[in-house]
C-alpha cells in the first residue's frame, strides 16, 4: 500500500495525539483540592513558610505581595520603591515565619510578617539569583551571578562570610537551625557548607547546572537537582547518596528540572515540583512515591505549561503549591 506524503504526516499527527491521550489517561496525577488566583499575569518568583501560612508571590506586573494561605487572602502589597511595581528575584522566609525577604538584582528589604512593615532596606552586594534567611532573620544568604554566596548581614549591613563557586550561584538553602548551607551553581556542582567557620563539607558533581537545592530541618538531608540532570537524596553527615529521583534526563530534554523543593519537619518525607505541573510526595527511607499532584494551566485550551515554584507541608495530610500561571493550591 502507497502512502502519500500528507497522509503520512497526518497518521504521525494523530498518532502524536493518541499517544499524548493515553499518557494523560495513564498519569494517577491528583487535581489539586482548592486553587485562587494570587497574581493575574502570572508570577516571577514565590516562596512558602515552613509552616504552610505565609507566601509570598512575585507578580511579573503588579509587583510583590503577602498572602494569609490558610484564608486565601492577601496581606500586604510589598514593593522596593513608593509608586513602583518591584520585579522580585528572589523572596524568603525566616524559619519561624516572624521575618520575610524580598531582593530585586540590585536591593533587597526585610519585612514583618506581622505588620507588613519594612525593617530594613540595603543596596545587594552583587545581582542577586537566589536568598535564604537564617533562624531570626539575622543574616540574609545571597546567591550571586558573579560566582559567589554570601552571608549578608540584613539587620546591620555587611558581608560577614563569602561561598565561592565558579559560576553562578542559582539556589542556596539553609537547615532549618541555621547551621548548613547549601548552594547550587552554574558550575555543575552544589556544595555543603558550614555556616558559621565558612568550611566545605562536601560537593557533589552533576552534569548541568544546579536549579534547586533543600536541606532538613536538622541538617540531615540534603536535596540537589539540576536542569536536564540527575536529582539527589544526600546524607549530609557522610556525603553519600541515599535516594535518587527519577528524572527525564539528557540534552534533548531542555526543561526537565525539579524545580521546588522541601523536607517535612520530622525529616520523613520530601516534596517536590516540576518544570511541567507536577507535584510528588516521596518517602525518604525507601524512595516510594506517597503521592502526586498535577497542578492546573490557568487556561487548559492553550498549549501552555506550569512550573511549580513553592511546596510546602501545611499539617496533617495537607500541603500547598504555588505555580508559575500565578495561581496558589491546596493538596490533599
Amino acid at each position: 500500500m502507497t502512502i502519500n506524503c500528507f497522509s503520512h504526516r497526518f497518521y504521525k499527527a494523530i498518532s502524536g495525539v493518541l499517544f499524548c491521550l493515553s499518557l494523560a489517561a495513564c498519569d494517577k496525577a491528583e487535581p489539586p483540592t482548592e486553587q485562587w488566583e494570587s497574581a493575574v499575569q502570572g508570577l516571577y518568583s514565590a516562596v512558602l513558610s515552613n509552616d504552610g501560612k505565609y507566601g509570598i508571590v512575585g507578580s511579573i506586573q503588579h509587583g510583590g505581595s503577602l498572602w494569609d494561605m490558610k484564608r486565601k487572602e492577601r496581606l500586604f502589597n510589598w514593593n522596593h520603591a513608593k509608586g513602583d511595581y518591584t520585579l522580585f528575584t528572589s523572596t524568603a522566609f525566616s524559619p519561624d515565619s516572624q521575618y520575610a525577604a524580598t531582593a530585586s538584582e540590585r536591593t533587597i528589604v526585610l519585612w514583618e510578617t506581622t505588620t507588613g512593615a519594612p525593617v530594613w532596606f540595603w543596596t545587594a552586594p552583587g545581582k542577586i539569583l537566589s536568598m535564604a534567611l537564617t533562624p531570626n532573620g539575622d543574616y540574609a544568604v545571597l546567591g550571586l551571578a558573579n560566582h559567589t554566596a554570601v552571608l549578608f548581614d540584613i539587620k546591620n549591613g555587611g558581608i560577614k562570610r563569602t561561598f565561592t563557586h565558579q559560576g553562578e550561584v542559582r539556589s542556596v538553602s539553609l537547615s532549618g537551625n541555621g547551621k548548613l548551607l547549601v548552594t547550587g551553581s552554574d558550575d555543575e556542582t552544589a556544595k555543603l557548607w558550614d555556616i558559621q567557620s565558612g568550611e566545605q563539607l562536601h560537593s557533589w558533581q552533576h552534569g548541568n547546572q544546579l536549579i534547586t537545592t533543600a536541606v532538613s530541618a536538622n541538617g540531615t538531608y540534603v536535596f540537589t537537582a539540576a536542569q536536564a540532570d540527575k536529582a539527589v537524596i544526600w546524607n549530609a553527615k557522610s556525603g553519600k547518596e541515599v535516594r535518587t529521583l527519577p528524572i527525564k534526563t539528557g540534552s534533548y530534554i531542555v526543561g526537565a528540572a525539579y524545580s521546588a523543593a522541601r523536607f517535612s519537619e520530622d525529616e520523613k518525607q520530601l516534596m517536590t515540583g516540576t518544570n511541567s505541573q507536577l507535584v510528588q510526595l516521596w518517602d525518604i527511607k525507601s524512595g516510594a512515591q506517597l503521592k502526586r499532584w498535577r497542578i492546573s494551566k490557568k487556561d487548559k485550551w492553550k498549549p501552555t505549561s506550569a512550573t511549580v515554584l513553592a511546596v510546602a507541608f501545611s499539617g496533617k495530610g495537607k500541603y500547598l503549591a504555588i505555580g508559575s500561571n500565578g495561581l496558589s493550591y491546596k493538596l490533599q
